[in-house]
C-alpha cells in the first residue's frame, strides 16, 4: 500500500529534522533522540501484536532483552564483527519469539496476555541469575562497539537508518494482505476462520514480526548504553513500552511511535523535578484507558471531525 501524501510529507519532514539533529551542536538532544528513535521502533514492534492482531502481552520486553543481552555479548565476550553479531542478535530474537508464540497463540485473552508474561519473567531470571555470562544484576558493562560507529554523532546516524529501514518494513508488512488479514483476525477471529484463514498461525507470525524487531530496538540499546541491564527484561519495561503503545494510538500505525516520543519527553521532564515518575506514569495509564482510549492519535482525529462539523 502506498503511504498517503499528508503521511509522507510528515514523514519527509521528520526525517529531515532528525538529519540535522547534531547540526544543532547538542550532545544532549542528540542523545534524547537517539533514546527515542530505539523506543519508538520498540513501541512499533509491540504494536503488531496489539493494534493489528489485537493481542495484549505483557511480556514484550523478553526480546528488547534478548536481543541487547545477544548482541552484546557476541561483541564482547567473543569479538563477533557487527555485520555478524547484530544480525544474530536478531535472528534469536525471533527465533525465541517464535518458540515462545508457539504456546502462546494456543490461548486468549487475559491467559494469552498472562502467559508472555511468564516467559518474560523466565528471560528476566536467566538474566538475574547467569552472572557469568550476563553480568546478573550488576549488568553487562563495556559493550564493544565499532570504532566507526562509535561516537555520539555516529552512533545516532547508525540508529536513524536503522530504525528508519524496520519502520518501512514494518509498514510494508502492516499494510500489506498479511496486515489486512491480520485486523480481520482482530475484529472477529471466529468469522475470519470461517472464510478460511489460519487464525492461529497469523497470529503467530505476528508475534514472531514483533518479536523480531523489539530484538533490533534492544541491540542499539545495548550498543547505545554500552551496556545491558537486566531492567531492559523486567516487567516494568514491557508495561512502559505497552503505555507508549496506548497513548499513541494502537489503531494507527505511527501512534505507538509519538507516544514513544511523549512518554519519553514527559519522562526526563518529570525525573528532573520529582522521584515519583512511577505515579506520573500510573496517572497517565488511567487518563489514557478513562478518557482517551483511542490515544493521541484517535484524540486529534475526533477534534479535526469536530471542527469539519461546526465548518
Amino acid at each position: 500500500m502506498v503511504m498517503p501524501r499528508g503521511t509522507a510529507i510528515v514523514v519527509v519532514l521528520v526525517l529531515a529534522g532528525l538529519l540535522l539533529v547534531p547540526v544543532l551542536g547538542s550532545n544532549y538532544l542528540v542523545d534524547l533522540s537517539t533514546e527515542i528513535l530505539i523506543y519508538m521502533l520498540f513501541a512499533l514492534s509491540l504494536n503488531v501484536l496489539i493494534g493489528y492482531s489485537g493481542n495484549v502481552s505483557f511480556g514484550h520486553a523478553a526480546y528488547f532483552a534478548i536481543g541487547g543481552y545477544t548482541c552484546a555479548i557476541l561483541l564482547t565476550t567473543y569479538e563477533w564483527p557487527l555485520l555478524l553479531a547484530f544480525p544474530a542478535a536478531v535472528l534469536l530474537s525471533g527465533l525465541a519469539a517464535a518458540f515462545v508464540g508457539y504456546f502462546c497463540v494456543k490461548l486468549t485473552d487475559i491467559y494469552f496476555a498472562m502467559l508472555t508474561l511468564a516467559f518474560a519473567m523466565f528471560v528476566w531470571a536467566v538474566a538475574f541469575k547467569w552472572r557469568d555470562m550476563t553480568g546478573g544484576d550488576d549488568g553487562f558493562v563495556g559493550v564493544t562497539v565499532p570504532a566507526l560507529i562509535d561516537g555520539r554523532v555516529p552512533y545516532f546516524y547508525f540508529t536513524l537508518v536503522v530504525v528508519s529501514i524496520s519502520i518501512a518494513l514494518l509498514w510494508v508488512i502492516c499494510h500489506s494482505a498479511f496486515g489486512r488479514t491480520l485486523v480481520a483476525v482482530r475484529e472477529n477471529r471466529t468469522r475470519a476462520g470461517f472464510v478460511g484463514v489460519n487464525t492461529r498461525a497469523m497470529r503467530h507470525v505476528a508475534f514472531v514480526v514483533a518479536g523480531t524487531f523489539a530484538g533490533i530496538a534492544g541491540a542499539l540499546l545495548a550498543m547505545y548504553n554500552h551496556g545491558m541491564y537486566v531492567e531492559s527484561a523486567f516487567w516494568t519495561e514491557s508495561a512502559q513500552v505497552l503505555i507508549m503503545t496506548l497513548l499513541g494510538g494502537m489503531y494507527s500505525f505511527f501512534g505507538p511511535a509519538m507516544g514513544a516520543a511523549l512518554l519519553y519527553l514527559l519522562n526526563v521532564f518529570t525525573i528532573q523535578y520529582t522521584e515519583y515518575w512511577p505515579t506520573v506514569q500510573g496517572v497517565i495509564l488511567l487518563i489514557i484507558l478513562l478518557f482517551v482510549p483511542e490515544g493521541v492519535v484517535g484524540l486529534g482525529q475526533k477534534i479535526r471531525q469536530q471542527l469539519a462539523k461546526a465548518d
